[in-house]
Formats: C-alpha cells, structure tokens, sequence
C-alpha cells in the first residue's frame, strides 16, 4: 500500500518556475509528493496580484532571462516560449485535474509541461492539450468531456480555494505540514524540511 505522501506540489501549466519544479522533484525530494493542480489566474484574483509576464516589458524580459539560466544550471534543455505566453490555460488545468482523478497527473503534467516550455506549443490550444493527454495514456476524447463537465470544473475551484485558505498565493508551492515553500528555488529547502521533519 501506497504511503500518504506528506508534502504536495501546487503548479499550474503556465508557469515556467513550476515546470522548473515538476522536473526536478523527484530528484530532489526522497518521498512521494501528491501534484495538485490549481488555478493561478483564480488565486491571482483572490490575492489581487498579477503575472510577471504581464508585467512591463524589461520586467517579462529579465523574468524570462532567468527562467532560461535557471534551466539551463539545472540541465534542461533551452527554453522555448510558446507564443503568446501566458495565455489561457483554463482547459488545460482542468484536463490536469481530470488526468489526476485517472491515475496520471504526474505523465500528463510533466508531458504538458515540456511541450510548452521545450517545444513552444501554447497549451490555450485545445488540441495541444489533448495532445499532451494522448501522450500521457489517456483518451483525449474523454479528457475533452471531462474538461467541460461541471464535477471537473468545481474540483479545480475547490482545489484552488483550498489552497488559498492555507496560504498558497503563487506557485510552483510546496506545501508540508502546514509549512509553504514557494519557488523553485525553494525545493532544497523543502526536501530538508521534509528530512528534519521525518
């Protein structure tokens, strides 16, 4: 029987730092981490902020510089943006709601995750998205229904607002025992939290 996993990973596909995250996890926590989908533009209304990438243009600039030299010291492949970024990235959370329900959300995320930010596909897309599904094991004709269904919505609203009230305003954010560690340059520090606190 699988253990409970103690710590959980808030992402959401359109942030780069959360794909930074979800690629690395693994290799630096021991223990299995629960992946929660959210929405960041739902937990951006509720906290009043806003994307850096919607930001003034020399702010996206020097964000986007730094996601490329993060990746690139972490041994990924150079960044390729999908065009426009961000976009509306509603389907795709909720088809990674959906792939969470069936068993993958680790596939379906960590697939969708390089395709936007390794090969460029803007996962606003509908096709792209179910591309990312197909490639993950699932039926895109499934994941399609279940992105419209309101019991798939309101998981993906629960979700978010759950993570909300416990303090989760950005991502990617890794949440253990009530302790928030947000950004992906936080991951360490997470994982020795984690040890400490075994």
């Amino acid at each position: 029987m699988e253990p409970v996993p103690r710590a959980t990973f808030y992402f959401d596909l359109g942030s780069p730092y959360a794909y930074l995250t979800a690629e690395r996890i693994a290799e630096v926590i021991a223990e299995s981490v629960d992946w929660q989908p959210i929405s960041l533009g739902a937990l951006f209304k509720q906290t009043g902020r806003s994307s850096w990438g919607l930001g003034d243009a020399a702010g996206r600039r020097a964000g986007m510089a730094e996601v490329q030299r993060r990746a690139l010291a972490y041994g990924l492949p150079q960044v390729r943006w999908p065009d426009p970024w961000p976009g509306n990235y509603l389907m795709a959370m909720r088809a990674a709601i959906f792939a969470q329900r069936a068993g993958h959300v680790h596939d379906f995320t960590i697939r969708a995750f390089r395709n936007a930010f390794q090969a460029g596909h803007d996962l606003s897309i509908p096709a792209r998205v179910l591309e990312a599904a197909r490639d993950a094991g699932l039926d895109p004709a499934e994941v399609e229904a279940a992105t419209r269904a309101d019991e798939i919505k309101l998981a993906l609203r629960d979700a978010t607002d759950v993570a909300g009230r416990l303090g989760v305003f950005g991502v990617p954010t890794i949440a253990i025992d009530g302790e928030l560690f947000w950004g992906d340059d936080r991951l360490k520090d997470a994982a020795a939290h984690l040890q400490s606190a075994a």
